[in-house]
């Protein structure tokens, strides 16, 4: 089996625009925001650039990848648009390291943008979706599928409903106050568990608290060899470790197996990431995660997925602040898709961009206290019976 790309890829620059509802800003806008400040942290000129991917799953911009060239003025540069659910950022990155890896070019870059805002796109049912929702589950939400998750792992571990509620709320909590101290995130504002806890119902068990929402944003990333980045003069060198996907088949859908109490391809992906990257032991050798916290419940069962709490331990864990900011591992420590936003295309680069900002010293009044080593994030695409999840892990180069 091959080695994979461990250590041969490093990360130039990176930039992300402030998530939200930026009414004020198109598509291309939001993209040339995020790619100023990349190109700029790179520290190279945009004629510098060999290949792009643009990571875009909705309707901000036109079809294809021409849009992104033309935003961003480059002429005859290689544009490739790429489109994978919620894993559509990580997707893009996967193009263009996968690119610089192979030696097809010296310096690519991947940038993802939506306007989910002003699509009116909420999350819950209506529009077309493909005949495999009118056919099989035309009332599917985003929220009902997720629900599944959490009754499904309530009842696989015996856990209460009101101690896995409890658990999801103090989730939204950490999310909420971790968002307030990141300029750039949509929600920035501080709840209480009562708050989360008697908030309206929107899938029971989930609360609007225990539900992210959808955002405006754009983020890039600039990739190339550690070897060009020290001839550039970067002294710190922060390297893709592992990159790496896994799709369901339809196994879970087939109701053979599968109980709703886990996802099956995170497994998968994170299996395959850490042999990827060394990593052994992902609790003792990752600092902290970015995971795809569209629901609360996803944040927690994730938890498991990735190793980071033993079966039927998450809630444990979470109430004792395991994954607080000041905690052993923190996760969403710029307030995650809860809070920082979630605009499709760009999420997996905007997770990679703070692990990035962690990594190098650079975020500010969140920083992690204890010297970040390893940081991985994780996009969760589709629902729980049919999912599609991306993996990154990047850390600084020994």
């Amino acid at each position: 089996m091959a080695s994979g790309i461990k250590d041969r890829v490093a990360i130039l620059g990176m930039g992300c625009s402030r998530f939200g509802e930026r009414w004020d800003m198109d598509g291309p806008s939001l993209m040339v925001e995020a790619f100023e400040e990349a190109i700029a942290d790179a520290g190279i000129d945009p004629s510098q650039l060999e290949a792009g991917w643009f990571g875009h799953a909705g309707n901000a911009v036109g079809p294809g990848a021409i849009p992104l060239a033309i935003a961003l003025r480059l002429h005859n540069v290689p544009v490739t648009r790429v489109e994978n659910a919620c894993a559509t950022g990580t997707e893009a990155l996967r193009g263009a390291a996968y690119a610089v890896a192979s030696g097809a070019c010296d310096i690519a870059f991947a940038l993802g943008v939506e306007k989910l805002k002003d699509a009116g796109y909420g999350g819950l049912a209506g529009g077309s979706r493909g005949p495999y929702y009118d056919a099989v589950n035309a009332n599917v939400t985003a929220p009902g599928g997720f629900a599944q998750l959490a009754s499904g792992y309530a009842a696989r571990h015996g856990v209460e409903m009101p101690d896995l509620k409890r658990a999801m709320a103090h989730i939204s909590v950490k999310s909420h106050a971790n968002g307030v101290i990141n300029e750039k995130a949509h929600l920035r504002r501080k709840i209480t568990e009562a708050q989360a806890l008697d908030a309206p119902m929107i899938a029971y068990p989930l609360g609007l608290f225990d539900c992210c929402g959808v955002s405006d944003g754009a983020a890039c990333a600039i990739v190339t060899t550690p070897e060009i980045a020290r001839a550039l003069g970067k002294k710190d060198i922060v390297t893709i470790k592992a990159l790496q996907l896994a799709a369901t088949g339809g196994w879970e859908a087939q109701g053979e197996g599968w109980d709703y109490s886990y996802v099956p391809t995170t497994r998968a992906a994170a299996a395959r990431a850490y042999n990827e990257a060394g990593i052994s032991d992902p609790q003792t050798e990752l600092s902290l995660t970015e995971v795809h916290d569209c629901f609360s419940i996803t944040e927690l069962v994730t938890m498991e997925d990735l190793g980071l709490s033993k079966e039927g331990e998450a809630v444990k864990d979470v109430l004792d602040g395991k994954f607080d900011a000041d905690g052993q591992i923190p996760c969403q420590i710029d307030g995650g898709l809860k809070c920082f936003g979630h605009p499709i295309g760009a999420t997996g680069i905007r997770m990679v961009y703070e692990n990035y900002l962690q990594l190098l010293g650079r975020a500010g009044d969140r920083q992690r206290k204890t010297p970040v080593v390893n940081a991985l994030s994780h996009n969760l695409g589709g629902a729980p019976f049919h999912t599609i999840c991306s993996i990154a892990i990047v850390g600084l180069q020994a």
